[in-house]
């Protein structure tokens, strides 16, 4: 394999210096518990948002800590969940006096460890806690990490418009609602062009050949719905979108977030073209695109392909959306 990496074992801590010294404005990193902690948490009266899960999905979670997102991110192995005693400490160094939300990505390990986690923080320091599990691909029910959908791009639009009413100071009864509503009104769907290779692994997950896609590919590289031919991106993009649209069902009149992701490896001169080609699916099907969301956000390593999220929207939701957010992966009014 070829990698900027030292050894295999340390890429994931080495990472995580790296964050800490690119980032001190913004971040404080505890490299011990392998947790990135916004500067300035925790703040009192502020409702505290963790998330996590396995590293190589970046800059998800980490790269999202900061003003108007998440308040701590729990980095476990490459592809493997954080353990329960990081996202307990996390939960208890952020927690202000309003509560902590977990935002959890629906796979069975993160969903385990993340629950242990809130019943030892509430039973040592009293927080008090609430979860939502995203649950937005459409590809499949169940797959080789998850009982039921799994939890994917509608995972960054959640973080950022849940933190934006967490900073205007809303409770957690009403952030973990916004959250819950975020996710049912979210879908994705997800393709690959090549596998990816996790570095302690040291080949690629799974075979794909040169002439050949995978349609609804998990971000671990679990398999898809199918295996095809490798197709232009405008029929490529259909696959994507037509499921998704049908899923909800998003209907004409609808305004949504159109989130066209890179999984690692894809350049933006063609996540641009593929999200040109959403657009167009989208105005024929009379659904309004009211914000966008173009590039490399919650990834699988070096794996070439793309995913396509729509998220419904009405006035309080893209509100929140525009609100300041400040981190090293999505920044805009701060």
């Amino acid at each position: 394999m070829k990698k900027l990496i030292n050894d295999p074992g340390d890429v994931v801590s080495e990472a995580l210096q790296g964050m800490a010294a690119a980032h001190p404005d913004r971040l404080r990193v505890d490299l011990e518990n392998r947790i990135v902690y916004r500067k300035d948490a925790p703040r009192p009266g502020k409702v505290g948002l963790i998330s996590g899960g396995g590293s190589g999905h970046e800059p998800m979670h980490g790269g999202f800590v900061g003003l108007g997102m998440l308040d701590a991110a729990c980095a476990g192995e490459v592809f493997t969940s954080p353990v329960p005693d990081q996202m307990m400490a996390a939960t208890k160094a952020v927690d202000a006096g309003a509560g902590v939300l977990h935002i959890v990505k629906n796979y069975t390990g993160d969903v385990m460890n993340f629950e242990m986690a809130a019943e030892l923080a509430a039973a040592d320091a009293g927080t008090e806690v609430q979860s939502v599990v995203t649950n937005d691909d459409v590809a499949v029910q169940d797959s080789l990490y998850t009982a039921g959908r799994r939890g994917v791009g509608v995972t960054v639009l959640l973080e950022k418009i849940v933190g934006a009413a967490a900073e205007e100071g809303q409770p957690l009864p009403q952030v973990a609602d916004l959250a819950r509503r975020v996710n049912d009104n979210g879908r994705s769907m997800g393709m690959a062009l090549t596998s990816c290779t996790v570095p302690a692994a040291g080949k690629p997950t799974f075979d794909l050949a040169d002439n050949e896609m995978e349609v609804g590919i998990g971000i671990h590289g679990e398999p898809g719905r199918q295996r095809l031919p490798l197709a232009p991106a405008r029929e490529i993009a259909a696959m994507l979108v037509d499921p998704v649209v049908t899923d909800l069902p998003y209907q004409q009149g609808d305004s949504v977030i159109a989130f066209v992701n890179g999984m690692g490896g894809t350049p933006l001169i063609e996540l641009y073209l593929m999200y040109n080609e959403v657009a167009q699916l989208l105005d024929r099907a009379g659904i309004t695109v009211a914000r966008s969301l173009v590039g490399n956000y919650i990834t699988s390593l070096e794996m070439a392909g793309c995913s396509v999220t729509l998220l419904k929207v009405d006035d309080e939701l893209v509100r929140l959306w525009d609100a300041p957010v400040n981190t090293p992966g999505l920044r805009w009014g701060a």
